[in-house]
């Protein structure tokens, strides 16, 4: 199932600046994503940064050592559709940030990450599954909102945001809205915002002198979708049905939108028009029982027939706040049902990565890309595999979960006190 490549050096190392923070892992399998897996190989980290991954590569002097022998290091998971640390129960309100009300089902200039809570206590269990970086997406309405990339560091709001906006989010699930009635009028007033964003953004001046017709929504929305009409962000469009997503490529090839498909629950059955337009793909893998008639022919085979005819494919929990740290499970499904290995590890890893806008800088252990990643016990698809380190920005993070304190708390038995008489 898995590819196993010769020990190759993929960068020389450069020499560290004086009292820079130097790690080196030392004997593990590395999975790099961006070559074939190296064995009995060194990865050197310098404040935050990977400077060199191989099987010859020299330890500066003075490096702190960690033997990995026996251990797999892959780059940080990545889940790029998440609620994670603006939704921490979804059913209570004042814990629910993730939703704008918006006008007439349009909250494009809503920043989803203008609530996110550092102090959530769902950080903790998601990075203890190997999830270091997420993407944070709004819901509701036509036009949700803007979307965000997060690290999973133990900081400040600006410490975690690695990207923002990373996308505009959009809905085209229902076929309706509060303020219409069909997916054809869905589809008219999504083209009419995308026209007016256009327009506004031809005839800023004029609009500031008030001399251009009204358009379909307010200023901050329009504003929000204009880097969506020049092709500087991706749209986000949560859509199912293989007909709904046809019609989104047609509106992507209108307005040159770079168009980003979330969930596709029949994605596989227009695969070859998705990989045809260069649409990538966030899918699941958990699930294929049909939640709505727009979900019918739902098929757990989903992601391996969007790769197998070309589409470019990220895994992800979906929306998830609570279970995120499943996405390791979603990646060994897919496997289970025709995706490979490698291209599994890909789609939780570099793909996802570039789909927000990040691939440069993490997805991939190699020189010059930020130390997130992760080092397992063994296959990060097996159930039993075990996360061993978790380092982000370089830094490991060891955080108990809620979960771990819980098991903790209920290892040994309470005293038991009888009242007397």
């Amino acid at each position: 199932m898995r590819r196993v490549g010769f020990a190759v050096v993929l960068s020389a190392l450069l020499a560290a600046p004086a009292g820079a923070q130097t790690i080196a892992l030392t004997g593990a399998k590395v999975y790099p994503v961006s070559q074939p897996p190296i064995e009995n190989a060194t990865v050197v980290i310098v404040n935050g940064k990977i400077t060199a991954v191989g099987a010859n590569v020299a330890i500066p002097a003075g490096a702190e050592r960690i033997d990995a022998r026996g251990r797999w290091i892959t780059p940080g998971l990545i889940d790029a559709v998440t609620e994670l640390g603006v939704v921490e129960i979804g059913a209570v309100a004042p814990s629910n940030d993730a939703r704008a009300k918006g006008e007439k089902s349009v909250a494009a200039g809503f920043r989803v990450w203008d609530a996110l809570n550092p102090a959530s206590m769902l950080w903790a269990p998601t990075r203890n599954e190997g999830i270091t970086t997420v993407g944070i997406v709004p819901t509701g309405g036509l036009i949700s909102g803007q979307a965000a990339v997060v690290d999973l560091v133990d900081g400040t709001r600006n410490q975690m945001l690695r990207r923002k906006p990373a996308a505009v989010y959009a809905q085209l699930q229902s076929g309706a809205t509060p303020d219409t009635s069909s997916r054809g009028e869905v589809l008219l007033r999504l083209r009419e915002l995308l026209q007016d964003a256009k327009t506004y953004a031809a005839k800023r001046q004029a609009y500031e002198s008030a001399r251009t017709r009204t358009f379909a929504t307010t200023r901050p929305n329009l504003d929000a979708l204009v880097p969506v009409v020049r092709g500087e962000i991706p749209l986000m469009l949560s859509v199912d049905r293989a007909a709904d997503i046809d019609a989104a490529l047609d509106l992507a090839r209108e307005f040159t939108l770079k168009l980003v498909l979330v969930g596709a629950e029949e994605g596989w059955k227009v695969a070859e028009r998705i990989a045809a337009a260069h649409v990538p793909v966030i899918v699941g893998a958990l699930n294929n029982i049909p939640g709505s008639f727009a979900t019918l022919a739902s098929r757990q085979e989903n992601a391996a027939l969007l790769r197998r005819a070309g589409a470019q494919v990220a895994l992800s929990t979906g929306g998830e706040s609570f279970n995120v740290r499943n996405l390791k499970q979603h990646a060994g499904n897919a496997v289970a049902y025709g995706l490979p290995w490698d291209e599994a590890l890909r789609a939780v890893t570099l793909t996802p990565a570039e789909i927000l806008g990040v691939g440069a800088s993490i997805g991939t252990l190699q020189a010059g890309r930020d130390a997130n990643l992760v080092v397992w016990d063994g296959d990060p698809f097996e159930f039993g595999t075990q996360v061993v380190r978790v380092l982000v920005h370089g830094r490991e993070i060891t955080q108990p979960s809620r979960q771990d304190l819980l098991m903790e708390r209920y290892k040994t038995a309470p005293p038991v006190y009888i009242r007397q008489p």
